[in-house]
């Protein structure tokens, strides 16, 4: 396995940016989420690693290794490069059966019967396809056909396996299990993987850090719990997980306590920046008391099995969401109480 490196890389197609100067590392053995919407550059960025694209600038290392470097031309082709990649349709071989798909890449390389057969064989065991190496594509659910897809990128035992959203084709519960999968196998096998998704859900299970992306640009790059409670922009705070992102109107510091004017009301705040501007409300943040800071009307209640979540809009005409195991019908009038949001600057 190996560390990956961007340094300064861009991409622009037809004189319009895809990546502005992508500084990133991603360590040997770690697993990694590019999280963004559709068009942030993602998958343009998995493209690069594998070799399929030229960066316009910058330049990308595998373990110390330069394979793509636009300021001296030099280029690592991705037959070369041992990389494994997983597509989001699979691309099986529908007239070969699950062992022939798995064992082709190690047959083009003219590797003698007994090593195609036993890395075929320890490719299929890694990815629990062994009682089903004689089947065909076609008598294959979706998730077994994912996993044939991932024993293929394997075989190779290649220095990082790059997964393009692999499970957007797939229904909940089956994503739901895939994800548990992959989680397994990263554990098992300590290999470096980077792993595009669009889905929150998704990177906030598996990954070790996750890369918030924007606009061609890495926002935030940082583990799952920290995405989620200190977000340092508006984009991240409403992006990873439900909340609201609130101007700060005022601040008090009384030695290392801190308290926001907002809302209307004044309440202690989590911040580690001098002058915070907004503040992330979370659900959690929120708990219903008559008595509480601020007053909301509730406007929608969602059964999400076992609580409802609710949304609420203050006297001040934000938007705010909170969990209660109650439900309130629309136009209920709640105090809420605030406690401790996280705070950040935004530029």
């Amino acid at each position: 396995m190996a560390k990956l490196t961007l340094e300064g890389v861009g991409k622009t197609f037809d004189t319009i940016p895809a990546l502005d100067a992508i500084n990133a590392t991603i360590h040997d053995g770690e697993f990694v989420a590019l999280l963004g919407p559709s068009g942030c550059g993602k998958s343009t960025i998995l493209r690069l690693l594998a070799g399929f694209e030229h960066p316009t600038t910058g330049r990308i290392q595998i373990g110390s290794k330069d394979v793509a470097n636009a300021n001296t031309g030099h280029f690592i082709s991705p037959e070369d490069r041992n990389i494994g990649f997983v597509f989001q349709s699979y691309a099986l071989w529908p007239h070969m059966d699950v062992r022939r798909n798995v064992a082709f890449a190690l047959e083009v390389r003219h590797l003698d019967k007994e090593q195609v057969r036993a890395q075929t064989d320890e490719a299929l065991k890694a990815t629990e396809l062994t009682d089903y190496a004689k089947r065909m594509p076609s008598d294959l659910s979706g998730g077994q056909r994912q996993r044939v897809a991932l024993a293929r990128a394997l075989v190779l035992d290649p220095q990082a396996v790059l997964l393009d959203e692999p499970l957007a084709n797939l229904d909940v519960a089956l994503r739901a299990s895939m994800q548990e999968v992959f989680s397994q196998f990263h554990r098992r096998n300590k290999s470096t993987m980077v792993y595009v998704t669009h889905d929150q859900s998704e990177a906030m299970a598996m990954a070790d850090r996750i890369a918030v992306m924007s606009c061609g640009q890495i926002v935030q790059f940082d583990t799952p719990e920290t995405l989620y409670k200190r977000p340092r922009s508006s984009f991240v705070a409403s992006f990873v997980g439900e909340g609201s992102v609130i101007p700060i109107e005022g601040l008090t510091r009384n030695n290392d306590a801190v308290t926001a004017s907002a809302l209307g009301t004044n309440f202690s705040i989590e911040t580690d920046v001098e002058a915070p501007n907004h503040i992330c409300l979370r659900p959690e943040n929120l708990k219903i008391e008559e008595s509480g800071d601020i007053r909301a009307r509730v406007l929608r209640a969602s059964y999400l099995g076992g609580q409802y979540r609710l949304l609420l809009e203050t006297t001040k005409n934000h938007l705010i969401t909170l969990l209660s195991r109650d439900r309130y019908p629309e136009e209920s009038q709640l105090g809420l109480s605030i406690a401790q949001p996280w705070a950040f600057k935004e530029a």
